[in-house]
């Protein structure tokens, strides 16, 4: 049986919740695109001090990739400082990676490094291998640049609705990452923060023209709630249209969540201005697939971690086993 061939576009945790199930089917070979405009936490460092690429999305895209399980190698990995001056909130994975990309010359051969550590079950992708930063301009006229500024606005900021999500220099798209999309049998975007993950990929030049132009039947994962300065007040609809409006072309499937939150979560989520994401959409021009797909685990965060992190997250079973369905039917 020949295998069916899946891309993922993304690289932060939604991401790798789809990862961590998809591995495990035999019949399918995947590649996850990673975007490379992280600038929070010790990206900043990474970028800035030593001039690399962002190595956190493609540190939790390997080590969801692995099949290492949850052993004590895994757990080093993705080990994070909880104390020390200078190396609170890094993880020692990061440090890794840039111990391997100075060892072996370049982060692609870091990354080639790094998966045969894991034994990792799927390509790694970086979307481009040059320097760029994210730029959001809002209808207020207002523009911000970074990703990490776009992602965690101060809640007495309100610049309306993203206009428009450029790069702040344009840059060239990885060869490999292009020649994936055009050979892919599926191509998979979200979850994970709308404009900030999912469409930083996809405005490098030549991933939207990919993707548009691909025979591979496209799925959209939504969200589960909104997110404050990215997609306040959007619904459903508004996620599918935003991903038609950058990528060139409508998702075949649109895979939404059905089913009740936890309410004492959503009281959290109100005070950061964030809601559940309403499920406005009507099967036309391409197939809604509703079902449960909240995990009931309890998310913590992890010892010295200062970014803003989801407590409500799919569950990687349930997502893929939906997604396995869609691709293997």
């Amino acid at each position: 049986m020949q295998k069916k061939r899946v891309v993922i576009i993304g690289g932060g945790t939604g991401t790798t919740v789809v990862l961590n199930k998809l591995k495990d089917y035999a019949e399918i070979e995947i590649s996850i695109i990673v975007s490379m405009t992280d600038d929070g936490g010790s990206n900043a460092v990474i970028r800035d001090e030593f001039g690399l690429l962002p190595l956190s999305d493609l540190r939790k895209s390997i080590i969801a990739l692995s099949e290492n399980g949850n052993g004590i190698l895994r757990k080093l990995f993705m080990y994070r400082f909880g104390k020390g001056k200078g190396i609170t909130g890094h993880t020692l994975g990061n440090f890794i990676m840039m111990a391997l990309s100075d060892i072996t010359g370049t982060e692609l051969l870091a990354i080639e490094a790094a998966k045969k550590l894991f034994r990792v079950r799927g390509k790694v992708i970086p979307v481009t291998l040059e320097n760029t930063h994210l730029v959001a301009e809002y209808e207020s006229g207002k523009k911000i640049r970074g990703e990490h500024l776009i992602d965690e606005p101060s809640l007495s900021t309100n610049y309306g609705k993203i206009k428009r999500l450029t790069l702040s220099k344009k840059v060239a798209a990885n060869k490999e990452a292009v020649n994936a999309i055009k050979k892919a049998d599926f191509i998979i975007a979200g979850p994970g923060d709308l404009y900030t993950t999912t469409l930083a990929s996809l405005i490098v030049p030549g991933i939207a023209d990919a993707i548009a132009s691909s025979k591979a039947k496209f799925i959209f994962v939504s969200n589960l709630m909104t997110k404050y300065g990215q997609t306040n007040g959007m619904k459903a609809s508004d996620l599918v249209a935003e991903m038609h409006r950058y990528s060139g072309r409508t998702p075949n499937f649109v895979v939404v969540h059905r089913g009740d939150l936890s309410k004492k979560v959503l009281q959290h989520y109100a005070k950061e201005k964030e809601y559940p994401i309403e499920d406005n959409l009507v099967e036309h021009k391409y197939k809604v697939v509703r079902k449960n797909l909240v995990s009931q685990r309890e998310v913590k965060k992890d010892q010295g971690d200062s970014l803003k992190r989801s407590l409500i997250r799919h569950d990687s079973q349930k997502l893929g086993k939906v997604l396995y369905e869609i691709i293997c039917s």
